[in-house]
């Protein structure tokens, strides 16, 4: 395959005593002419090759239906209204609706209507104690800086906004709707050139009030990168403000008295440990931690009793389990009255429902009618009442709502069914366990059609691997659609997620990230060795973190998979902080400043670690012009790196795409993407399609 000439530079340089090549610095510019036409001519070859793959068709039909499933969210109950998300089969994206005390529903934002390009994205939302007001935010081209809002609910009427600024802020309501606490960041005017995506503070604003006149209530002198949080008690005498330096594992914990001198108070300072505070409708103050309890608990103090802060005189509700992580509960009412807690544990990426007293004295039941899946969320009214509410997704079951009810502790009730377009493919989970190089049990879920490895077929191996971030059961529809045509579809729980805890967290971070691509290494060779695939036949995918990680695996192990899709991806560790958001990540890879740290980054950097004339597999590279994440130059780089580098045959690709960006997009663009994705991975793995590869369309569904 002929590959757009990329000139390579005799740049090196000596890094804390390192010399670090980089050869294709000019590639980080995306102003730069040589990097404009490298790039078009790199569109002009993907283009013909991607359209030219046979099985693409037929993926992207499958797709377009099992994308076009739909999809409900957990409802927000405010003064008897409900809110919540629905996507139909159809909509390109999903609907904020509200319910009406009276059943009547009706649709408050549509993303679509505002925006008919698909463009737009809601990113968050936030209705007020009353039910009366709703904050929501907006982005637009995939920028995901969030302008934030806010409307009346009962006549849809625009009463704020936009606020600019507001990326990744929270938002907490005082009683009455006419004020809120909100994140956002100061003015590019006021701070460092460079650090424009930092500097956030948190702010008290008055609904309809100029945003320059808010008064500031935290965040001066602190950290540049800190993130934000901020909740209310619904009697509005309380408020929480929590800080954490960019995704670093831990945060800090104030709390204010509003109803007395307003100050915030330390409730957790300078702890290595991560703490969620809140005050619930009984006065208490509800701490979910994982400060000495790795796989969190559910603990109580007094608010106005700061003796009762410190961490020794926290009173246990739900302690820490032996082997499941506590990830999410909701306060209920009993069918006697009494106060309960809906609990969320884990268990080998596989989610569980429990009920617990919230006076501490243990638990009562356990909660039966989860699948092999994943609860999304539990909520409840914040006034109180016997029911809750529980999001659930399982491999073949899309987003949907069931209901808890007191009256009967230990079951579920389907509440509210997300539609599909047509009929999802049956599929059978397999749960496997490899063993990485250090000798720990790597947790496997492995999708197929047969349920057993009768014969090695075309086999997708997906991992993530990093902040925290648990790979655990879901609707997908690239799985879905590759089991449907003959393959396998393989998710590893690697290091670097909380599968287990922020033990197994802090064992994938920092100068222990290569135990992420180990245990990713050992996943791949368990699918082989246990007749799933062949090397021949296996291909890896991820992306942003899961992009360096397959981006890793590439260049230490060329030889363990045929095929990579390497998405929106981090790959050149010796300047990522330089980039999108790279500062806020050093807590979690290391910094290039740190001799040290540099010492972790090169040792595993995709981009350091080409060596000419290696055998490279086929690779896609995607990326999202409007990625203010992660910047598609580490993509472009590695690409011309690969493509100089590699010996044989396989191709290296690399797609992009404008006026899309990190997260949200329209359906009919995921289905664009997917289909690419996944025909690029069949044509390396040989994957032939519906009828040769384990079963014919009637078969498949």
């Amino acid at each position: 395959m002929r590959y757009p000439d990329a000139e390579r530079l005799d740049l090196v340089e000596d890094l804390h005593g390192h010399r670090v090549a980089d050869p294709y610095r000019w590639l980080e510019d995306p102003a730069d002419p040589r990097t404009r036409a490298w790039t078009e001519a790199e569109d002009a070859l993907t283009a013909g090759v991607l359209g030219a793959l046979p099985l693409r068709p037929d993926l992207a039909a499958r797709l377009e239906r099992l994308v076009h499933a739909g999809a409900v969210g957990v409802p927000v109950h405010r003064g008897g209204r409900a809110f919540s998300t629905r996507r139909d089969p159809g909509q390109e994206h999903a609907v904020l609706r509200v319910r009406e005390p009276d059943g009547t529903v009706r649709v408050l934002v549509d993303p679509m209507a505002l925006d008919p390009s698909g463009t737009t994205t809601l990113d968050a939302w936030s209705p007020s104690w009353e039910g009366e007001r709703l904050a929501y935010q907006l982005s637009t081209g995939g920028d995901e800086e969030s302008r934030l809002y806010v409307l009346d609910v009962a006549t849809g009427e625009q009463l704020d906004g936009p606020v600019d600024r507001c990326r990744y802020s929270p938002v907490a309501w005082l009683p009455g709707g006419e004020e809120l606490f909100y994140v956002r960041r100061l003015a590019p005017d006021q701070v460092p050139a460079g650090e424009e995506q930092f500097h956030r503070r948190v702010w008290r604003h008055r609904v309809g009030a100029d945003p320059d006149g808010d008064v500031l209530v935290h965040g001066e002198g602190l950290d540049a990168t800190n993130y934000y949080g901020v909740r209310t008690s619904r009697d509005g005498r309380w408020l929480v403000v929590s800080a954490s330096a960019g995704t670093a594992p831990r945060d800090d914990v104030w709390l204010a008295d509003l109803g007395g001198t307003g100050e915030l108070r330390d409730l957790q300072v300078g702890v290595d440990a991560q703490t969620a505070a809140w005050v619930a409708r009984d006065g208490r103050l509800w701490l979910m931690s994982d400060r000495g309890t790795p796989r969190w608990r559910l603990a109580v103090a007094d608010p106005a009793d700061p003796a009762t802060w410190p961490v020794e005189a926290w009173r246990d509700v739900v302690p820490q389990s032996e082997d499941g992580v506590l990830s999410d509960v909701a306060l209920v009412d009993g069918a006697d009255g009494t106060l309960l807690v809906l609990a969320v544990h884990s268990v080998d990426a596989t989610d569980r429902l429990s009920v617990w007293a919230a006076d501490g004295s243990g638990r009562l039941a356990e909660v039966t009618g989860l699948g092999v899946g994943s609860v999304s969320g539990v909520s409840a009214p914040p006034e109180g009442g016997t029911t809750a509410w529980v999001g659930y997704t399982d491999h073949s079951t899309p987003p949907s709502v069931l209901r808890w009810d007191a009256a009967e502790p230990t079951a579920l009730a389907e509440d509210e069914r997300a539609p599909v377009a047509g009929e999802v493919p049956e599929v059978t989970v397999v749960e496997t366990h490899a063993t990485s190089r250090d000798g720990t049990p790597v947790h496997l879920f492995v999708l197929s059609a047969t349920g057993t490895p009768d014969t090695p077929r075309p086999t997708v191996l997906y991992g993530y691997g990093g902040f925290d971030v648990a790979l655990t059961p879901g609707y997908s529809a690239q799985a879905l659609a590759w089991v449907a045509a003959g393959g396998v579809w393989a998710v590893a729980n690697l290091r670097g997620g909380s599968e287990h805890g922020e033990e197994w967290h802090r064992a994938g971070m920092r100068e222990r990230k290569q135990n992420v691509f180990d245990d990713f290494a050992a996943a791949g060779e368990h699918l082989v060795a246990q007749g799933w695939a062949t090397h021949a036949q296996l291909a890896v995918m991820g992306g942003s973190n899961g992009g360096l990680l397959v981006g890793a695996t590439l260049t230490q192990r060329p030889d363990l998979a045929a095929g990579v899709v390497c998405s929106a991806p981090l790959l050149d560790m010796v300047r990522y902080e330089r980039f999108g958001l790279g500062r806020t990540w050093n807590d979690e890879y290391g910094t290039a400043e740190d001799p040290e740290e540099l010492g972790w980054l090169l040792g595993y950097s995709p981009y350091h670690a080409v060596r000419e004339g290696t055998a490279y597999p086929a690779t896609l590279f995607t990326t999202f012009e409007s990625d203010t994440r992660v910047d598609p130059l580490h993509a472009r780089k590695l690409a011309a790196a690969l493509q100089a580098a590699t010996r044989g045959e396989a191709p290296v690709l690399l797609r992009r795409e404008t006026s899309v960006g990190h997260g949200a997009r329209a359906v009919s663009r995921t289905v664009g993407l997917a289909a690419d994705q996944l025909a690029f991975l069949a044509a390396a793995t040989g994957l032939s399609g519906w009828g040769a590869a384990g079963g014919g369309e009637g078969a498949a569904t």
